[in-house]
């Protein structure tokens, strides 16, 4: 669990950092869009560079950002079973029974990797760049129309972002409460499937009471420092796009537009 990056914040001070968060929201959000659109390798080409290139920029270590792709790997292993066992296609390379492995089948699986590889690394660098804050003035900001009809646009982004903050912060307390098991003799990774899965309730109870606990306190302290939502609200910092933070957004555009372009020119 302590491999989980989604949430985490990672500051370096690089150019990436300092970008308005409503260019990285947008541009994570087109650049999600773009590789649904993918159908080819090409795509996902041009949609690896895009994001080894922002590795780059960001300076944030690498293995802290493909640390993450080991809690998809299950799910990854799933979905290419799921595409190469049971996708019909006319280039069939084995038959047994009710199993049939083709080339689509195959090709499809590696698109579905990757599309979920890219995915994650791509919305892990948005959270590794921002913090907390930033990530609720940039959805605030971004959903600010919507309180045309009403909508509690302020206590939506702010809930986004606390659960968004969550889950390094849970992933660290099922860390602790787990070797603490372990140090009182728990078997956690021996046994049946069905031996492991009743040993995750003496970890899932006292998670589950350590959440409503940090909920509470946070709770707690924000009506301490008289948090009343977007009423009469100030900011330290307010958000000013400069020219840095348009040419990065032009750059983000052109990019997910070849990223999805490739869907018609192949």
């Amino acid at each position: 669990m302590t491999r989980i990056t989604v949430g985490n914040h990672y500051p370096t001070g690089s150019i990436l950092h300092r970008t308005d968060p409503r260019v990285k929201l947008a541009g994570t959000v087109l650049y999600v869009t773009a590789l649904l659109f993918v159908n080819n390798f090409l795509g996902f080409i041009l949609a690896a560079v895009f994001i080894a290139a922002l590795i780059k920029i960001s300076k944030v270590p690498p293995r802290l950002i493909f640390r993450g792709l080991r809690m998809i790997f299950f799910m990854l292993v799933f979905a290419a079973s799921i595409n190469i066992f049971f996708t019909s296609g006319q280039n069939v390379l084995l038959h047994f029974g009710i199993i049939r492995i083709t080339t689509e089948g195959l090709t499809l699986a590696a698109h579905m990797i990757a599309r979920l590889v890219l995915i994650v690394t791509g919305t892990s660098m948005l959270t590794l760049t921002s913090t907390p804050i930033q990530l609720t003035d940039g959805i605030e900001s971004g959903l600010r129309p919507l309180k045309v009809i009403k909508v509690p646009v302020h206590d939506i982004a702010m809930i986004m972002t606390i659960a968004m903050r969550s889950i390094p912060n849970l992933s660290e307390e099922m860390d602790k409460i787990m070797k603490a098991q372990k140090a009182r003799g728990a078997e956690l990774d021996t046994g049946s499937l069905t031996k492991r899965a009743l040993s995750l309730v003496p970890i899932l109870v006292p998670l589950f009471v350590s959440a409503f606990k940090w909920a509470n306190e946070l709770a707690t302290a924000m009506e301490a420092r008289c948090y009343r939502g977007d009423i009469n609200r100030t900011r330290m910092k307010e958000m000013k796009m400069n020219a840095k933070d348009w040419a990065a957004a032009a750059i983000m555009l052109a990019s997910v537009i070849a990223i999805a372009g490739t869907r018609w020119v192949i």
